[in-house]
Formats: C-alpha cells, structure tokens, sequence
C-alpha cells in the first residue's frame, strides 16, 4: 500500500511537470509546414458545416485519415468558442504525450520499481521525436499513445491469468483506428501475440483471444467506416485501400516517403537524441564477455529458454520494440514518426542501462549530463550574442537561404516581453543548479531525472523564446491575412491553381497554410471552372496554364504579389471574369 501511495505521488508530480514543459507553448508558433493545417483545417471544416463523419476541405477534398484526431481538435475548440487555431489543434497531441508519459511511469514502476518507471518515463518524454510529435498537430503522437497504452494494458491482463477482457487495451485500439486506420488494432495484438507465444501460452488461446479483442475494437470505427462509406460511395473506398493496404502493401498509385530499411535505423538514432549520446556514452564502459559459438539449434533452444524464463516486463520491451521496427521495415513508405510506438520501450532498456552505469562508473553519466548543461548555457550565450548584434550578417553568406536564415536571426534579436526572457534565463539556470547542486549529491537512481531537468529546461527556453521566433518567419500567416484582405468574401471566391496538385497522381497539393488563415475559403479553379472571383497562383504556373485559360474567356487582373515564395513559386493573386 504504502508503495502504491509512492507511485501515485510521483505520477501527479510528473503529471505536473510534463503539462508545465508543454501546454504553455503550444500556440506560440504560427503554422509553417503543410502538414498542421491540413489536419486543423479538418476540424474547422466539421465546426462549419457541422458534418462529423466526412467534412470537406480545400475545396471538396475528403480527409485522408480518420476522424478521432479532428474530432478532439474539434471539441477542444468548442471549448475555446468555436475557434480553431494553432493551440487547440496542438492540444490533442500534447495531451497524448503527458498522457503516455505518465502511464508509462506508473506500469514501469510497478513492474520494475519508481525508479525505473521514472527514468523510463523522463527518457522517452525528452527524446526529440516524441517531444517534437507532441508539440505539432498531426495524428502520429495520439496513435504512438494509443498504441503502446494497448500493448501496456494486454500485458496487465496477462499478468492477471488472461482472464476477463481488457477493456482499456480494446478502447486503447478503438482509438488507434479512428485516429490512423487499422494498424491501431494489428500492432498492439502483433506484439501482444508474439509476447505469449514466447512465454509458451497455446498459439490457439493466444490467438483466438487476440482476435476477439482485436474484432471488439473494431467495432466502433467499423461504425465510422460504413457511415462514410454511405456518405461517400466509391471514392472512400478507393481512398481507404490506397491509404492503408496500399501502403503497407506497397502497392500504392503514387510514391510517398519511399526510403531503404535502413532509413529506420537513422531516423531512430536521430529521433532519439539527446539519449542516444548518452546510451553510447554507456555502452563503451560496459563489461563484455566473450561467449563461445553453439550450434544453430542449440542457440534456438538457449533463446526460446531465456525468453521464458527473463523477466515478462523484459520480455515484452523486447518484442515491442523488434515487431514494431521490423512491421515498419517492411512498407516501402517510411518516416520517423511511425516508428515512436517503440520509443517507450527503448527507453525502458536506456534506463535500466544508465541505472546500471551509474551504480559502476557515475562519472560517465555525470559527463553525459555536463553535456547538456553547457548546451543549456550555451543557448542563453547565444542569445545574448544575437540580441547585442555580435553576430555579423555575412555569416549566412549569400547562398539560397540566406534571407530568410537572417530574418531569423533578427527575429530573434527583436525578442521583447517579460514572458521570452523568463524562458531563456530557464535554461542557464538549470545548468547552473546542475553544476552547483545537483552533480555533486547524484544517486544512480536521481541521475537521470536531474539530467532530465537541464534537458526540460532547455526544451522551454526553445519553445517558450527561440522557436516561435525562427518559426514565424517561415509562416505564411501574415501573406495570408493580406490575401484575405485584397480578396475579400463579400467580393468573390477564391480558387487555386497548382500543377502539381492537379494532375500529379496520389495526394494532393494545396496552399494548407493560406487556406487555414483565410478560413477554408479556398477551392479549385481547375475543377470549378468558376465565373468570376479571385486566383491564387504561383508565376511558373501562371505562364504556362493562363494562356489557356483565358482562350476559355477568362480574363485575369494581377492584384497582389507575394513577398515570398508560396510552394517554391513567386505567387500573386488574380481578379478573374469569364466573358
């Protein structure tokens, strides 16, 4: 009892810290990739046309995931009046993370102890994928919680004799699917079954209760699908197949995120950082043995019996982390992000490695945390140095992105409010308490949740100050704002026209960013061929499909030309009439 007192404690406390590190910044930046509002413009689209099953947006187009994802963005809006905007769209992933954070603390540390759970907790909190993925409006951070909360809870319920169902893990890949298709349901009851397989559970039992569970969870979005389905006939159909066995079948129309199986590799080691210094940091003091060669069928015996007799938290880590890095080797469509469902796993390993370090050679770790601590201090140096004007222009040279390399710079220089500089002076801080407090009274077991601090500290000095600053220059929130501005509602519609995103095969390209800030008004001229209105698009297209168009009867008035490229292009804005 008093041990489970512990752990709920400790689980409020980093409930606390993980909402203070996060929620505060997450309406800083401006959206300035496509990926965000292409997502956020969804909900918008369900708040406006009050269609919660299948919502157009950028100009009838159907989304190209489920709706879980939109739906909470939606509902977090509500709450905010109705508006969408970069912090409610933002929350729902954010609230993933802590979500995950916390629960994987609290199963860790029952399983292995609060220390253990803590630093598994910290570790996978602070790796830049998944810190990142919660800070970003895009559907992977909600199905990497949904998932490893599945496969947490399967392992409860066969620790528990395989008894009753486990109504959290069915819910868990109910969420999974209606946030990204089928693979919410198949990667959990995947690992769950290789797991009992290992531990020599009959592959019949395993198998039929997984599949029972797995059929009960899809039950809900199975309603989704047939509701859409109605809505939408054919087209959704085609759309479901391309996007889920096509890509997992390779067999897609179009080529997306194609990359080698080693790719998974890079991206983990990358995705993985500031750890994966510290596990190589780790790994060269370890002891090594040197153990001799066995027979093939002798080594499959040994195996099979370690995997049976090794602890069943170890055991599932294991095979979490190995089924899921191998499924995602086998798509030719690759990216970072699919593969943040081992990430928890892998830090239960790092964990119990700087634990196990730490209690042999601290020193190594201590290193490991002065690293960060003068990457803390440096950040504020550099800061200083900018807004000082100590550093020269000529350092971005002349090169492509030069200009906008220095409108960063100056962003930054031009930092002002109370708020900006009490993120920045964070991150210092902490490197000083390190280094004055905390280095000299490390435990094995407190090391990495001190290191995990400076690394904390630095991440709100990047959201709370430099982020928004470097970021909104590249947003195009202001051209935006302009845009609606020059062409107006009450005056006409505005269309769009991008080669590319009309005659290309597979997913479509639209200005995601312009239409966001001008309230999804933006549809496709090509498509409409409308009477009159407004144009936008970017000056290569312009001079190749104008000519065309204006042989149809169009005639086209420039009103407004971009100051930055839009998709690459020059881009201006055109008042169009059709004789």
């Amino acid at each position: 009892m008093i041990k489970e007192i512990k752990i709920d404690r400790q689980a409020w406390v980093l409930l606390a810290v993980c909402v203070v590190v996060m929620l505060p910044f997450l309406g800083l930046a401006d959206f300035n990739t496509k990926g965000e509002p292409r997502e956020a413009v969804v909900a918008y689209s369900i708040l406006e046309s009050g269609d919660w099953i299948l919502p157009t947006n950028n100009g009838g187009e159907m989304p190209y995931k489920p709706p879980f994802f939109h739906w909470c963005i939606a509902l977090l809006s509500l709450l905010n009046g109705g508006v969408v905007n970069e912090f409610t769209s933002r929350l729902p992933s954010a609230i993933a993370l802590i979500a995950m954070t916390v629960w994987t603390f609290v199963f860790f540390a029952r399983c292995k102890g609060a220390a253990t759970g803590m630093a598994t907790a910290l570790i996978a909190f602070t790796t830049f994928e998944l810190h990142r993925a919660g800070a970003n409006c895009r559907v992977d951070m909600v199905l990497t919680a949904a998932t490893a909360e599945a496969i947490y809870s399967l392992f409860t319920w066969y620790e528990r004799g395989m008894k009753g169902v486990p109504w959290i893990a069915v819910l868990m890949m109910s969420v999974g699917t209606l946030t990204k298709g089928p693979v919410g349901t198949l990667v959990p009851c995947m690992v769950a079954g290789i797991f009992l397989l290992l531990r020599g559970v009959n592959f019949f039992k395993a198998f039929f209760s997984l599949a029972a569970w797995g059929l009960m969870s899809l039950v809900l979005p199975l309603a989704w699908y047939v509701a859409a389905y109605h809505q939408a006939g054919q087209e959704f159909l085609d759309l479901v197949m391309e996007e889920n066995f096509g890509r997992m079948t390779s067999t897609m129309s179009y080529d997306s995120c194609v990359n080698p199986w080693p790719y998974n590799i890079l991206t983990t080691v990358a995705g993985f950082v500031p750890w994966t210094l510290a596990a190589l940091m780790a790994a060269v003091v370890l002891p090594y043995r040197s153990y001799k060669r066995s027979p093939a069928a002798d080594s499959w015996r040994a195996l099979f019996g370690m995997c049976r007799t090794m602890p069943a938290v170890n055991l599932l880590a294991t095979v979490a982390a190995a089924a899921i890095f191998v499924f995602y080797c086998i798509p030719q469509s690759k990216r970072s992000v699919y593969l943040m469902p081992m990430y928890p796993f892998l830090s239960f390993y790092l964990a119990q490695l700087l634990i196990y370090v730490s209690r042999r050679r601290i020193t190594v770790v201590k290193v490991f945390g002065d690293v960060m601590a003068v990457i803390a201090a440096a950040l504020f140096v550099c800061f200083i140095a900018v807004k000082l004007g100590l550093v020269p222009d000529s350092i971005f040279g002349t090169g492509r992105h030069a200009a906008q390399n220095l409108a960063m710079m100056e962003s930054i220089a031009s930092i002002v409010g109370v708020m900006p500089w009490i993120c920045a002076c964070i991150s210092p801080i902490a490197a000083a308490v390190w280094w004055t407090a905390w280095r000299r009274r490390l435990t094995p077991e407190s090391v990495v949740p001190a290191i995990s601090c400076v690394i904390m500290a630095i991440y709100i000095s990047m959201s709370g100050t430099y982020q928004p600053a470097v970021l909104n220059v590249k947003s195009v929130k202001d051209i935006a704002a302009e845009i609606d501005r020059v062409a107006p509602q009450s005056e006409g519609d505005i269309y769009e026209f991008i080669e590319h995103g009309e005659f290309a095969a597979g997913d479509p390209v639209h200005y995601f960013e312009v239409n966001f800030y001008i309230g999804d008004r933006m549809a496709s001229f090509y498509k409409r061929r409308p009477e009159n209105g407004f144009l936008l698009i970017g000056d290569n297209d312009a001079a190749k499909y104008l000519p065309g168009f204006e042989s149809e009867g169009y005639r086209f008035e420039p009103i407004y030309s971009t100051p930055r490229p839009l998709l690459g292009q020059p881009s201006k804005v055109y008042r169009f009439l059709k004789n």
